[in-house]
Formats: C-alpha cells, structure tokens, sequence
C-alpha cells in the first residue's frame, strides 16, 4: 500500500480517551466510537487533504443540501487484529471503488483511492486499540459522504464532506431470523439507486421492516418492483436460498446492491465444489421447494452480519419453517469468511490486507 500521503496527513490527537469507559465483552453493533475521525472536505471543485481530528460533532447550516435533496452515501467495513495484533481489512479497494460508484449516481464527487485507503490506514494505526480481539467481534468502519454545500435550489451541492468513523461492535444479529417476503412495498425501482449505498434506500425499508415486525416477524424479504414475483434481497443484505444441495442467489442489477460479502460467498462457495447459480428466483419457486421438502436453507449476506440464517418465511398469510440442520452451508460459509478476515486461514483470493 502507497505512503506517499500519509506525512501529509494533519493529524490532532484527542486530549483524552474514553477507551476505558468501553465494555469490550458487551460492545452491542455500533454503539461505542473511537477516539478519532478522518475528514475529508471537498470545495472549489477539488478535495482537500485528509485530516484525523477527535471525534466530534458536526456543525451544519440550514441550508445545506444534504437535509434538503439527500445527497448521502456510505459504505460499511471491518477492522480486525489477529492473533499478532497485525491490523487488518477485508477487500477495502472493493468498499472504496462502490463508495465512488455510488457517489457517481448521486452526481457527487468521487475521492481519490489514494486519499481513501492512505486516510483510513492512519485512522486505524491511531485508534489500534480500539479494535476488539474476542471472538465474532470487529473493529465496524463507516465511511459516508454527504451534502454540506448551502442552497434550496434543487441542484447538486458544490461541496461535500467525507468522515470515516469507527466503532468497535460485537455481532450484529444473534441468532435466526424470521422474515416477511413484501409485496406491496419496493425497496428500489429499475433504473433507480438500488445498487449505490445511498442512505435513502435504507430510509424507505424502515416503515415496511416496522410493518413485518408488528406481525411478528424480523425482517422483510424484498421482491421485484413491477410482478414482485421474484426474490430479491434480505432486509439490508443479499439473499441466499438452497434447494437440495444448490446455492441460489440473485444477480445485481440496478436494484440490487452487488455486496462484497455476496462476491465472496460465490467465489468461496464454487471453490468448494458448491453448486451455485446466480438467477432469478420465483416466490413460488421457494414455497413449492418449501412445500416438497428440497429448500434446505435461506441466508442473508452482507458486511454487519456475514451470514444471517433464517428460521423461515411468511408469505400470503401462510408461514414456512426451514429445516434445522448442524451442517448447513450458511455456518461453513460464515466460518470460511470470517478465518479469511481473521488470518486464521490462508488467503488464496489476495482479499485480505494487513496493515
């Protein structure tokens, strides 16, 4: 990894820490933040370099555009150490070219890798000791982008701020889930912002997701905008169904995001002489397979959870329990990824990053 930049890094450390007012064995998902922040500003068409400055509050006008038109977008990552204490990441260049991608379709500005990975490597090596070692927990990094530039007028900003924060996190979920397929609210449309990480898709799933747990569910499992005939994803996260030994998953598309857990379970999944098919996958499909005893398992995938099991399914006012199994492809796939990210394993993909 380049260091042309990272001595031209304004660094200002906090006064203090707070590192000690943490309960590492009871961190909860995003709770606790670290004692620094990376900024990045941009204005007069250009980004200025990358500071490291104490977390803090954000100050804002009114009139900036990110309360007004959205303009918002994030990314989610993981920190790790192993058992050495080397600090390490997970495809960060993946998480930086999506970031970049996302900005494009929200006609922001797109930062520089360099200015984005050097930032984030001097973020971690400060607060190293804030990335947690027991098991099933990791050191969360959120990178977002929004609007700052001031005006009513219905237009792009002019200027944006990128922040990276950490926060130390215990598991995201616990347990199995069970989930609601939607048909009447659509998480994105063709065409749309499906595929970026914009934080207005993740807005409009909360009303319906408040909907499913009223019924007694945890989440919602989308379907296509138009027929909602068809499987698309799991709440915040991509889908996986298995049919007798056949994993299924959706392909991207301009409402699906193309999650980098999802990438990695594919490629590892295959290597493992799974069968795998990215398609479209029919609701009725996944009742009929529910029905003739061939569905074996659904997942949800993605950066927070890894893999998220799911006990079964609600559809038409009918539900549907998954079987339950010690040998399932969501805990060997879930094991495999998180022994790559952990450095218990060898990394033959060149996914993982040490610091």
């Amino acid at each position: 990894m380049s260091n042309s930049i990272s001595t031209k890094l304004e660094v200002t450390k906090a006064k203090s820490t707070r590192i000690n007012e943490v309960d590492f064995d009871n961190l909860g998902f995003g709770k606790y933040y670290t004692d620094h922040i990376l900024v990045c500003d941009y204005k007069d068409g250009s980004w200025t370099m990358p500071k490291i400055l104490p977390y803090q509050p954000i100050t804002l006008e009114p009139s900036a555009k990110i309360f007004h038109y959205g303009q918002s977008i994030f990314e989610g990552m993981k920190g790790y150490k192993d058992a050495d204490g080397n600090i390490l990441l997970f495809r960060p260049l993946d998480n930086c070219r999506r970031f970049n991608i996302s900005a494009k379709r929200l006609a922001m500005p797109e930062i520089p890798e360099e200015y984005f990975m050097e930032g984030l490597k001097t973020l971690l090596q400060i607060d190293s000791d804030w990335i947690p070692t027991k098991e099933g927990s990791s050191l969360y990094i959120r990178p977002f982008m929004f609007a700052t530039g001031e005006g009513f007028h219905a237009s792009p900003a002019e200027e944006y701020k990128v922040i990276i924060a950490l926060a130390p996190s215990g598991p995201y979920f616990s347990g199995k889930v069970k989930v609601l397929i939607e048909e009447h609210y659509s998480r994105a449309a063709n065409g749309g912002v499906g595929f970026a990480k914009a934080g207005g898709n993740y807005a409009g799933q909360f009303y319906p997701t408040q909907l499913a747990i009223e019924k007694g569910y945890n989440q919602v499992i989308w379907t296509d905008d138009t027929s909602h005939e068809f499987i698309e994803e799991a709440g915040a996260m991509n889908i996986f169904i298995r049919i007798n030994d056949t994993l299924i998953t959706a392909p991207t598309s301009d409402r699906i995001l193309d999650g980098i857990t999802r990438k990695s379970i594919i490629q590892i999944a295959k290597d493992m002489n799974i069968p795998v098919e990215v398609r479209r996958i029919k609701v009725q499909e996944i009742v009929e397979a529910s029905e003739n005893g061939t569905l074996k398992e659904m997942f949800g995938a993605g950066t927070a959870a890894v893999v998220s099991p799911i006990s079964g399914f609600g559809y038409r006012n009918k539900d549907y329990d998954l079987p339950e199994s010690n040998e399932t492809y969501a805990s060997v796939l879930k094991k495999r990824i998180t022994d790559l990210q952990t450095n218990k394993a060898d990394d033959p993909y060149g996914w993982r990053v040490q610091l």
